[in-house]
């Protein structure tokens, strides 16, 4: 029987340790808010509501769903306003 090593995940958060963390946008919810994650140990985080960063939770998650999918709705109902706007 083969033993299992943790240095794939024990170096990433190594480096993240040593270096700081390589944050990369994952996903745009909003103009604002933003999901980001870590290239090297896959750490998530997302903007609150006060700017800073904080760890992507399950509840921020469903928040930033409910969020987008309000943003999408209004930025479709002006790009409509501003078609119809355009025609007359």
């Amino acid at each position: 029987m083969k033993k299992t090593t943790t240095k794939q995940a024990f170096i990433p958060k190594m480096y993240c340790n040593l270096f700081g963390h390589d944050y990369q946008v994952t996903k745009k919810v909003t103009y604002h808010v933003k999901e980001y994650t870590c290239s090297h140990c896959k750490k998530q985080l997302t903007t609150s509501s006060n700017g800073s960063l904080i760890e992507l939770t399950p509840k921020f998650k469903e928040i930033n769903a409910i969020l987008e999918r309000i943003h999408n709705s209004r930025m479709e109902r002006s790009k409509e306003k501003r078609i119809v706007s355009s025609i007359y």
